[in-house]
């Protein structure tokens, strides 16, 4: 399993868009000489996909069909976490925050980085931490691309500028995890070591069904796990530039089509 897992970036490059789409008008290309109606279809499936999947309106309208989204802490969960600081001698609570990436040498720092899901996370992890009073930790090591000497771990660039430029301490940190499955198999038994009973997870909406359901899974009931999604999809704006390409509906049509797969995978993987 971890010969095949190595392979995860590279595959999961593979199955996601533009590499189908292409695949398809390349038949299509082959195919237009001896069978010119066929191939045609296929050049021009291929080029409406490609558009299609750069749409942001294509990456929202994914997002309703193939995932169930849980919605933003409210005041009410908010005013609850409170209490439970207030009682934490009966109720230990703890914010986990989940890396998304490093940037082993920034140019303009010279040093290493988190790219801008991690940073994200750890900016809202941080915010429920201030408005909460309830410790930080956070789960990230080098992620499967990356050779395993090279660098600092996701935490423990997290640590440096939660310190640095947030001023706020990370308790706990996570640094060998290289997957989310790694994240929740690794955080849960050293929080639940250290006295923890209810974890706080922070990751992107779109992110969250798959790790709520790998920390459930590694928790096996032992600790709660409460949802705290951030970096939601911005509605439809009931215009043209919905169905227009754009990076951003690029990127989005990507992490919805990677999100589900993660989760067919997570539900026929053996536990």
């Amino acid at each position: 399993m971890p010969a095949l897992e190595s392979f995860k970036p590279i595959l999961t490059a593979l199955v996601l868009p533009p590499v189908p789409w292409l695949l398809l008008m390349l038949v299509g290309g082959l195919l237009v000489l001896r069978r010119r109606r066929l191939g045609a279809v296929l050049l021009g499936l291929g080029a409406a996909m490609i558009w299609l999947s750069a749409c942001p309106g294509s990456g929202r309208w994914l997002q309703q069909a193939l995932l169930t989204v849980p919605p933003p802490l409210g005041e009410s969960e908010l005013a609850g976490l409170r209490q439970e600081r207030n009682a934490a001698a009966t109720t230990a609570t703890a914010i986990v925050v989940l890396g998304g990436g490093r940037v082993l040498n920034a140019p303009e720092s010279g040093t290493s980085d988190l790219k801008t899901p991690s940073l994200e996370r750890l900016r809202y992890g941080i915010r429920l931490a201030r408005e909460t009073g309830l410790p930080l930790a956070f789960s990230g090591g080098t992620g499967w691309a990356a050779r395993v000497e090279s660098g600092a771990s996701e935490a423990e660039i997290a640590r440096r500028i939660a310190l640095r430029d947030f001023r706020h301490p990370v308790t706990w940190l996570e640094t060998a995890s290289r997957d989310t499955q790694e994240n929740a198999q690794l955080s849960v038994p050293f929080l639940k070591a250290a006295g923890i009973r209810h974890i706080v997870l922070v990751t992107h909406a779109l992110h969250m069904p798959r790790a709520f359901h790998e920390f459930e899974q590694a928790a096996a009931g032992r600790l709660r796990i409460t949802a705290a999604p951030m970096g939601y999809f911005e509605g439809f704006q009931g215009s043209v530039f919905d169905w227009l390409p754009s990076a951003d509906g690029f990127e989005q049509v990507r992490l919805v089509l990677r999100e589900r797969l993660g989760l067919i995978v997570a539900s026929v993987r053996p536990n």
